[in-house]
């Protein structure tokens, strides 16, 4: 069974799955921007929601920090960039993948 681990490098505006210590999957992602900065630390997965609508694209998983989640996005030219309210953004299809491999209560360590 795997050990699914996520982490989010908001440096390089990826994010990355982990098993174990090996990288299986790695994502371009959009992040918080200054005023709105995506949160560092550590938190889990704690719901997973298909077609939330607006601006959240097809999938949504929140975290356990409160308002903030990995989702999918009605604007892919935002990926790659310091754009969101603090979210993290992945292309939809790769949302869909991720969501699909990964169990609620799977841990995001989200690193500056």
């Amino acid at each position: 069974m795997p050990q699914y681990l996520i982490i989010v490098d908001l440096s390089d505006r990826r994010l990355y799955l982990l098993d174990g210590d090996v990288v299986v999957r790695e994502y371009p992602v959009g992040v918080g921007k200054m005023l709105t900065q995506t949160p560092t630390g550590e938190y889990t997965i704690i719901n997973k929601e298909p077609n939330p609508g607006g601006p959240f694209g097809v999938f949504w998983m929140g975290l356990s920090k409160p308002h903030y989640g990995i989702h999918g996005t009605n604007d892919p030219s935002s990926i790659g960039h310091y754009v969101s309210h603090g979210c993290i953004r992945m292309y939809n299809e790769d949302v869909l993948q991720l969501a699909a491999l990964v169990p609620i209560h799977t841990r995001v360590t989200i690193r500056p």
